[in-house]
């Protein structure tokens, strides 16, 4: 739980097997910014059928998709060869019932062997599959979301793991739907077993299937995570896939390419992280993907933990929740530390900014263990995407959001004090499924996306070193003075000046005359609190932790649009019901400063409500 030190003569990292920075810029009139990679693309495949046929072909008996059998059991999984037979045989079942183009298949569980076969067997019939996050069916209490995007897509099936844990979706399903086909593992009540489906034997009807794809076929629909509404529904096409793919590839630089990568990954399917990036770059470098069962929440990262232990893999990415976890547990146990660098050649984050702190806890963790630092790489994206930008260098810093992707051109355009965040190229969808009105929206008059986000160059005189991310366009506010506050910088540097006891923040003040902030605690610092005072409520020690963080921070913030003025614990974790987190272990700023409305009120009261500290300004 301890912060990291400084590290002075730092070790060199461990080599990034990736070309350097090498761009065109141009500047506009309008002052807008058009940047673009030097570096070409690799020659893109068909589709990933087509890739998993060749790796299945190269590769037969090597292990494509592994997870662990029930009540953390041993491994088990398919082959590359047993995988592309089981999703050949997926495909006719699909074929076999008229299902095309027009149709779809939703997957309202989380990630498994099954699903992996059965996302591969819809992309191999030419069916879209559209993954839905399970806390819909699960979680929801009035399955709005769920019904919602069920009625985007309107699938003729719907598979589940589990048909009694499924059943009060099922039966909502039902209600629109009654001619719905149901498929689950066990084959209960009323569903088909998916065994079923494995079983199938398939016909040249599937090769001729295969043959057909192309990179205008959609392999699914991809709902974004309904953080300004109910999710939009994405198709994301082949080519999107591939051509991802192939702008990856004419980025690598490996005189010496790993043959048989193995990685570790809890992101669910339903996202473009670990669904589509990670699922088809696996595939394509011949790849083990072990799925881990845990998350980075309290009572489930111990499950990741355990499998660290076991997989050891050669790259580990997640979001900056799990990074903070882990470095708590690698600190407390030099075994895990071990086990997590033995086979490690980099890591990645996504979806929110590391902070400086836990950068530097990780890396004082890799020289402690590996006598390197290692690198850091993070791909920028959205659903509507895939894959805009990367930092495909090892980069002293953190909040990088990196340079376009080769194939890919952004476009930078002023936006009030900001440059907002454009992009055109080959993984961009074409738009939403079933709503022109939005399509139209979401791109601007020379057709490139708008993403909503803004950037800025580190240095502008020398655009080469990457850009870094200038927070939501949307989600910056004024104070009643007129001061902007910039969310998207602020809160990772407050969470970095609140290690280790914070563990996430929710920036108020819209209007307000001062910046207040609500904060999730660190469970390993509450856990450290409570053993230290045994029967008392550790709550109370950590405010008193957390305002000489914020004061010490606020001492060296610069004006009134970076200082912490109040701020609560919350003692409630967030929910993804509510919308305050995704399955990701993001947090909503949005939808959290209006679920704890509550909270809020008390935060700007002119007398400070009850658990409202006040912080030396």
């Amino acid at each position: 739980m301890a912060t990291a030190p400084a590290v002075t003569n730092p070790p060199p990292f461990r080599r990034l097997p990736q070309k350097g920075p090498d761009i065109s810029v141009e500047h506009r009139a309008d002052g807008s910014i058009l940047i673009s990679s030097n570096h070409p693309m690799a020659e893109a495949a068909r589709s990933i059928p087509h890739v998993m046929a060749e790796k299945a072909a190269l590769h037969p008996d090597r292990p494509w998709l592994m997870q662990r059998a029930p009540g953390h059991g041993p491994w088990q999984g398919v082959t590359y060869a047993e995988g592309k037979k089981a999703a050949d045989s997926v495909a006719q079942w699909l074929l076999d019932r008229g299902l095309g183009a027009d149709d779809a298949v939703m997957c309202i569980s989380g990630n498994s062997v099954a699903h992996g076969i059965l996302m591969l067997g819809c992309f191999t019939a030419g069916v879209p599959i559209a993954p839905l996050s399970p806390a819909y069916s699960l979680v929801s209490t009035d399955h709005a979301k769920l019904k919602h995007c069920f009625n985007t897509v309107r699938p003729r099936i719907v598979f589940a793991e589990n048909a009694e844990q499924f059943e009060r979706a099922f039966a909502t399903l039902r209600d629109l739907d009654p001619s719905l086909t149901f498929v689950t593992m066990d084959g209960g009540a009323g569903t088909i077993p998916f065994s079923d489906l494995t079983s199938t034997v398939p016909t040249n009807a599937v090769d001729e299937a295969r043959d057909a794809l192309s990179h205008e076929t959609v392999g699914k629909y991809l709902f974004t995570s309904g953080s300004t509404g109910m999710p939009k529904g994405v198709p994301q096409h082949q080519g999107m896939f591939v051509n991802l793919i192939a702008a990856s590839e004419g980025l690598r630089d490996d005189p010496d390419p790993v043959d048989h990568p193995i990685s570790l990954d809890w992101m669910p399917w339903n996202h473009i992280s670990a669904g589509t990036i990670h699922f088809n770059a696996n595939i394509a470098g011949g790849g083990t993907l072990y799925i881990d069962e845990g998350k980075p929440v309290p009572g489930m990262f111990e499950t990741t933990i355990a499998n660290l232990r076991d997989v050891s893999p050669m790259s580990f990415g997640s979001a900056p929740v799990a990074f903070a976890m882990l470095a708590d547990a690698m600190e407390r146990d030099p075994s895990l530390r071990k086990a997590f660098f033995k086979n490690l050649r980099g890591m990645g984050y996504g979806g929110a900014t590391l902070s400086d702190d836990l950068y530097d806890r990780m890396q004082a963790l890799a020289i402690a263990e590996t006598g390197e630092r290692m690198p850091f790489t993070t791909m920028y994206g959205a659903t509507e995407t895939l894959g805009v930008t990367v930092v495909h260098w090892a980069s002293e810093r953190v909040g990088l959001i990196g340079l376009p992707l080769p194939g890919s051109t952004l476009k930078l355009v002023p936006n009030g004090t900001k440059l907002e965040v454009r992009v055109k190229g080959p993984t961009v969808t074409r738009g939403y499924h079933n709503d022109p009105e939005k399509t139209a929206a979401a791109f601007d008059e020379e057709g490139y996306y708008m993403l909503g986000d803004a950037a800025k160059f580190i240095d502008p005189e020398r655009p080469e070193l990457g850009l870094v991310f200038d927070g939501r366009v949307t989600e910056d506010f004024k104070l009643s003075t007129g001061t902007w506050v910039s969310v998207g910088t602020l809160r990772p540097d407050i969470c970095a000046a609140c290690s280790p006891y914070v563990q996430d923040v929710v920036i108020a003040g819209q209007d307000k005359p001062f910046i207040a902030i609500l904060a999730w605690p660190s469970q390993a610092a509450l856990q450290t609190l409570a053993e230290a005072s045994p029967g008392a409520d550790p709550i109370p020690a950590l405010e008193g932790l957390v305002k000489e963080k914020l004061e010490a921070f606020n001492a060296t913030a610069g004006g009134s649009s970076r200082r912490v003025r109040r701020f609560a614990i919350l003692r409630t974790p967030p929910s993804i019901d509510g919308g305050e987190i995704t399955d990701k272990g993001y947090v909503n700023q949005r939808a959290t400063l209006t679920a704890r409305d509550d909270v809020v009120k008390a935060l700007f009261a002119d007398e400070p409500g009850d658990g409202v500290i006040e912080v030396e300004a």
